[in-house]
């Protein structure tokens, strides 16, 4: 998957629009409930449980930016 914000560009990664992208894809019957999303940050785990209805988000978090404000 590949993100955009508008301001930014492309992202590195989007959690949320990963967790959207796997629930899209099930409803439209192109994948099944637990997946790998491959990002330009790295790979995530979703997995959309049917005994709860609830998405999981699986995957590493790595600092890209430091600053001071």
């Amino acid at each position: 998957m590949r993100g955009w914000e508008r301001g930014s560009g492309e992202t590195m990664a989007c959690g949320t629009g990963a967790c959207a992208s796997v629930v899209a894809a099930v409803l439209n019957k192109h994948t099944g409930r637990k997946v790998t999303v491959e990002l330009l940050g790295g790979e995530l785990i979703i997995e959309w449980k049917e005994s709860d209805n609830r998405v999981y988000l699986t995957g590493g978090a790595t600092t890209v930016f430091e600053g001071i404000i």
